[in-house]
């Protein structure tokens, strides 16, 4: 028997004979403990069971690495698809892969609702426990397609991979066995910590018109503490979820009436959104933009000049036959403001040349994607665009990532990273054909990023279809990542448009590049944000209520309208509560409302007119002048502080 080498550790030398496996290299070396899922081996993952027959290194792929958690959470897929075949045989299982926290997995059959979601989970538990041995399987083709013939979802994805040299492998774990290059865990006892969490409606291929699909979600995780941890952030996720308070506190409702993903602010959503688009008005008018309004529809030729249609058709509502000419409902503000920027003959002088609009554009989701503010068919683009030289691109760029740094800091948003969303040359489908100034632009935006000393990541494939873009990625409350702002660099928009301005040489010059910006996303999921991250427990300035006053008796009546009265005087948002409930009542009832405080007055307060002060954190402070309440008041609310003043102050 032969010998081989094997490097591991630190540069560790170990002999075995040839024939061992990976897994046995590793287990010997650290023990049965050590919580390796998989290895690599000369840089390529494989499985445990991988045979070692020459000289080679060796690493251990821990459960808890990130890439230990994505073959966890892939083999985690496999086993509710074998779940789900032995529960439903007719099921046709399509893709599963591996996401941020889990996993999902989409079937060819009939919806399933909770009870069924909690059978499942049973049967997964079960097929864990019987420590089933899963195996890495070699085929050649036409034996894939043999154990496959039934599933022409499997056979459509065989077809895709024609002429690819990706080998031809399947991975079995009992009866079950899944079309998959791997690597996966050593058995299904290594799954113990995952959990079913929803089910939605999918479309094969992600095409509406194809077949609809039941798309079942679950978590997994490495350790019990690892799940236990999620749990505890899904449960904090639900105190917070923007729909629940949204409801609570009347921000806004969706009626099917009027149609799904179609919010509708009702006052006190509006008092937030209202206070929200006065802060960008301000901030914009310091940065030297100028502000329009446009329709919001559009003709088909337009959205064909701007590139939209085909790129972002799927995205647009269909079109509308009119007696002179076809209709779109517009999804986005810029073809517009090209033409505003075109309407009459520019000079370098007017450049930067910088205009915003609060345009509302619609766009087509699918019913299943719609959740509350954070997906919706009509959305409320904070949007402008700045038309510029390629020298001037540099400071916009800079001013803008500024803007949105100073907008971060005042709505208190600290987790948030930049990106830089390059194209992807391998999929040139998605984005106009111009690879030198794809190259260029990006190189442009990646030595801005470089000198401004912002640190950000590359993501390929994730550039809008004129031009690479830098996205701000905030963190939601779930550990969710979600774009929130977006800078983007256009090249396109100049030849398509025809957008020049006349040089110091008095010569036409058409090199002007468009930024895209829309440093607050849309009104409606930044809401969606915000709500999640105060809890709807709002800064004083953005609250919908900034005061509840409550009397704890019909005598205090007279004095609780004179505090009012001073309050809105000086443009407070205030409200009175004078009914015959106890005073335990009204607090728990206006709760919910989250005002920035409670006044309480009663006889003392009414006689010395002063105020006892009771802010959302439960903190409480007694006899404060009214005079002083309202000035410091109004002091908290122009600074617009992230933190309650009044409180803090008399600590």
């Amino acid at each position: 028997m032969s010998m081989i080498n094997v490097e591991i550790g630190d540069n560790q030398i170990h002999e075995y004979a040839s024939g061992i496996s990976a897994g046995e290299v590793l287990e010997n070396v650290y023990g049965k403990r050590y919580g390796a899922v998989a290895a690599v081996v000369n840089g390529i993952e494989r499985d445990m069971s991988f045979i070692l027959d020459l000289d080679c290194k060796v690493e251990a792929i821990l459960g808890e690495s990130h890439e230990g958690l994505y073959i966890l959470r892939h083999s985690c897929a496999h086993l509710l698809a074998q779940a789900v075949v032995e529960m439903f045989p007719d099921a046709k299982p399509t893709i599963g892969p591996p996401i941020d926290h889990g996993f999902y997995y989409d079937f060819f059959m009939d919806p399933i609702g909770d009870s069924e979601l909690k059978e499942l989970e049973k049967r997964m538990n079960k097929i864990i426990r019987t420590n089933l041995k899963i195996e890495r399987e070699e085929h050649d083709n036409q034996s894939l397609r043999d154990m496959f013939s039934d599933n022409k979802f499997k056979i459509e994805i065989m077809d895709d991979k024609i002429g690819e040299d990706l080998g031809s492998s399947a991975y079995r774990q009992g009866d079950f066995v899944d079309l998959c290059r791997g690597p996966h865990v050593p058995s299904t006892s290594h799954l113990r910590w995952f959990k079913l969490t929803s089910t939605s409606q999918a479309y094969w291929r992600a095409d509406r018109n194809r077949e609809p699909l039941t798309r079942i979600y679950g978590m997994c995780y490495a350790t019990k503490e690892g799940l236990k941890e999620r749990k505890r952030q899904i449960e904090e996720a639900a105190k917070r979820d923007h729909k629940k308070i949204g409801k609570e506190m009347e921000l806004y409702m969706i009626d099917e009436l009027i149609g799904k993903g179609l919010p509708v602010w009702l006052p006190n959503g509006q008092i937030l959104k209202s206070e929200i688009e006065n802060y960008a008005l301000e901030t914009e008018e310091n940065y030297g933009y100028q502000r329009v309004t446009t329709p919001a529809l559009a003709k088909q030729e337009l959205f064909e000049c701007s590139g939209h249609l085909p790129h972002y058709a799927d995205g647009m509502y269909p079109p509308m036959e009119m007696d002179d000419g076809t209709y779109y409902l517009k999804a986005m503000n810029c073809p517009m403001h090209h033409l505003v920027y075109r309407n009459k003959k520019r000079s370098y002088r007017e450049l930067p040349f910088r205009i915003a609009e609060y345009g509302t554009c619609y766009r087509n989701e699918m019913s299943g994607a719609l959740a509350g503010l954070l997906r919706v068919r009509m959305l409320s683009m904070n949007d402008a665009h700045i038309y510029c030289t390629l020298n001037q691109v540099g400071q916009e760029v800079a001013n803008n990532i500024k803007m949105v740094q100073d907008y971060y800091s005042t709505f208190g948003f600290e987790d948030y990273h930049f990106r830089l969303s390059l194209w992807d040359p391998e999929n040139t489908d998605k984005y106009i054909k111009q690879p030198e100034n794809w190259n260029s632009t990006q190189n442009h935006l990646r030595k801005i990023l470089d000198e401004l000393e912002v640190p950000y990541v590359e993501a390929i494939g994730e550039a809008a279809f004129y031009g690479p873009k830098i996205d701000i990625q905030f963190t939601t409350a779930l550990g969710r990542e979600e774009s929130m702002s977006t800078i983007q660099l256009d090249f396109a928009a100049k030849e398509r448009f025809e957008l020049s301005y006349k040089d110091e040489n008095g010569e036409e010059n058409g090199e002007v590049f468009v930024i895209h910006r829309a440093p607050l996303s849309t009104h409606e999921r930044f809401v969606a944000f915000l709500t999640e991250h105060w809890a709807g427990n709002f800064p004083t300035w953005l609250s919908p209520n900034q005061i509840q006053i409550i009397t704890i008796s019909e005598k205090q009546k007279d004095y609780a309208r004179k505090v009012r009265q001073s309050l809105k005087d000086i443009g407070v948002r205030v409200a009175v509560d004078d009914s015959d409930n106890t005073i335990g009542k009204k607090i728990r009832t206006h709760r919910k409302m989250r005002p920035a405080y409670m006044l309480i007055l009663g006889d003392e307060e009414n006689q010395k007119e002063t105020v006892a002060i009771r802010a959302r954190n439960g903190e409480q402070c007694n006899d404060i002048p009214l005079s002083q309440f309202i000035n410091d008041l109004s002091i908290e609310i122009r600074s617009r502080r992230k933190e309650l003043l009044l409180v803090t102050k008399q600590d």
